[in-house]
């Protein structure tokens, strides 16, 4: 949901929506498609596009706004409290009838409350069936909101003109488990349960659900989950006319080629003779043994991270995989227009630091595209058996068929630059093994378990809590050193415990849409000369906290933060924008980094300590 210049709450419409004609103007859809080859196929999706960006002027793509629906229904007027519900699709401001009628103009405001379940559906609140304590109630009195001025939902009231039902919204938001006050105290005797509603995508969807539902504030933190997916963009070949090749092949309008070419329906120059009918001028310059490259790479998925020769490991999870294939990548020098990585000289940093990272590159250029792959409500991972099928078929009012044209997602490119440490496998191992490393661990690991998101194999051991929590001290003091915002600089983890192929990776990155992106100062940090007096600060700073000490002693007594995944680690020391990190500020803890119970030999880093 979004508020507009004019105070008016709106919830973006469904995917159906975008992209319609609008003021009898051609929309050529293809200037938005976005590719990102990698993550198309992890998604199984057609295409990804940009979201349209408003134009007054041009002879297509003009007028195209993303649309939007007026939500919440209800309103209430400020001066006689009686409380009025409209459609979706009123625009402006509403005038309450009632002081109209006395010869009054005021304007009625949206009420602040709404009802939401665990498995992505919201709804009005319930006014009509809270204060009359029935499901389906017959009286259809005027309803007034009566707020006592309290800090309280307990003095906020409802009540009804003609009954005289009055009962307040004390306890709307309240949930235990698998139930709450909302479904259960709606009626006596009665369990009232989600009805489906869907307003993003008008005013005909539902879905049968069922799900226990609660009240909540419109604009709090638990109404909307986004499900994002990022990737970093791995050319597919280091030629410069290749990859332009690769990327206009790869294109909707070659759909139908590229699915003759993969069956072998028809042969290879018939294919040949189609690129060249479909891509007219375009392909004109290529020979026929690069279009078949190129056709091939794309319809094979070969290329790119394939030419680095690398074998799958048979215990990554998919994603895992996924970040495998850009930790290989990262690890060697490349240059080209999409990701240019440099070895500044391993040799050039002080021996210390050589002892700690087996790889130090500089990120020159990198492009990263976010996708947006569904939402939640009230938890961030969504409600029990809520699979990221569902949540994605949130998006749509009518959900399209896999691998239709019709099936794409939300996405934003950004470009940027980085820093990428590869620490030693070797020390990395070993202070692993100690015996206090493991104790520490297992407190945080402990935590995880009895927490209702509990995944096995999300944590990979010590490393995890290292790297991440050494990301986030690296992170802050960089905002220091060279003046970029905090939510600018972002972290991307590459961690893998497998003894054949372990992975202990970290790439610092700036990915904005504004010139922190592409200003370059991220990468003179990097350089050697530059980066070791950052490390050591980072380092230092970490070994006192001013909640200390009893930041460092939570670590003992339970932990702290969300589901007490964190254990020596709070705002003042370790937590950054949860838009830069990748795990919601989670999983953190300075002992893992600077020592455990203060023993600076216990630590990873006891080089710089």
């Amino acid at each position: 949901m979004i508020t507009n210049q004019n105070g008016i709450s709106m919830i973006c419409a469904s995917l159906d929506h975008w992209f319609s004609e609008t003021a009898g103007k051609i929309i050529d859809e293809s200037e938005f498609i976005v590719d990102e080859w990698r993550l198309k196929e992890q998604l199984d999706v057609h295409h990804f596009r940009l979201p349209p960006d408003f134009r007054r002027k041009g002879d297509q793509n003009t007028f195209i706004s993303v649309p939007a629906f007026r939500f919440p229904q209800w309103h209430f007027c400020p001066k006689c409290d009686r409380m009025y519900s409209v459609s979706l699709t009123t625009r402006g401001e509403v005038r309450c009838a009632h002081c109209e009628q006395n010869g009054e103009r005021v304007e009625m405001y949206q009420v602040r409350f709404v009802m939401i379940c665990d498995h992505g559906h919201i709804h009005d609140f319930p006014w009509r069936e809270w204060v009359h304590r029935d499901q389906n109630p017959t009286c259809d009195g005027v309803l007034k909101l009566d707020a006592k001025g309290g800090a309280t939902l307990s003095s906020v009231f409802v009540k009804c003109e003609r009954c005289k039902a009055y009962r307040s919204l004390a306890g709307i938001t309240t949930a235990s488990d698998d139930n709450t006050f909302l479904s259960s105290n709606l009626a006596p005797g009665q369990i009232y349960t989600c009805p489906g509603a869907m307003p993003w995508a008008g005013t005909g969807p539902r879905v049968r659900c069922d799900r226990p539902v609660r009240g909540s504030l419109r604009n709090a933190s638990n109404v909307y989950f986004a499900e994002v997916r990022s990737s970093l963009y791995l050319p597919r070949s280091d030629e410069q006319g290749m990859q332009e090749l690769i990327e206009l092949l790869g294109k909707p309008k070659f759909t139908t080629v590229r699915s003759l070419a993969k069956s072998g329906a028809i042969p290879q120059e018939q294919v040949l003779s189609l690129v060249k009918e479909t891509g007219g001028l375009a392909v004109k310059a290529y020979t026929d043994k690069q279009i078949v490259q190129a056709l091939s790479i794309v319809c094979n998925g070969t290329g790119g991270v394939g030419a680095e020769g690398d074998e799958p490991v048979d215990s990554d999870t998919p994603e895992t995989a996924y970040r495998r294939a850009e930790f290989n990548v990262l690890r060697h020098p490349r240059t080209s227009a999409l990701l240019t990585v440099r070895d500044p000289g391993q040799q050039r940093y002080e021996e210390n630091v050589r002892a700690l990272f087996s790889r130090i590159m500089l990120v020159d250029r990198l492009r990263e595209t976010r996708v947006l792959t569904g939402f939640t409500r009230v938890y961030p991972e969504g409600g029990p058996n809520m699979d990221a099928a569902q949540k994605r078929t949130l998006l749509w009012q009518d959900p399209p068929q896999p691998g239709s044209e019709r099936d794409w997602l939300p996405a934003t490119v950004v470009h940027g630059e980085g820093i990428f440490l590869e620490f030693n496998e070797e020390r990395l191992r070993a202070w692993e093994g100690r015996d206090d490393v493991k104790e520490q661990f297992g407190r945080l690991e402990r935590n995880f378990s009895q927490s209702r998101h509990y995944d096995p194999e999300h944590l990979a051991g010590p490393r995890f809590v290292l790297i991440h929590t050494f990301a986030h001290l690296l992170i802050n003091q960089l905002v220091f050193e060279c003046g970029y915002s905090t939510a600018a600089l972002r972290e991307r983890l590459y961690i893998s415990t497998d003894p054949d192929a372990p992975m202990a990776g970290l790439l610092i990155y700036t990915a904005a849409g504004d010139s922190d992106g592409t200003m370059g100062g991220l990468v003179r940090m990097g350089k050697p000369g530059n980066l070791e007096p950052v490390i050591r600060r980072a380092l230092a700073d970490a070994t006192w906290c001013s909640a200390d000490p009893i930041c460092m002693e939570a670590a003992e007594r339970g932990g702290q933060g969300p589901d007490s995944c964190n254990l020596a680690a709070c705002h003042n020391c370790a937590l950054v924008p949860e838009t830069s990190c990748e795990e919601f500020n989670r999983f953190l803890d300075r002992g893992h980094v600077v020592g455990i119970g203060g023993n600076r030999q216990s630590s990873y880093f006891d080089l710089l300590l």
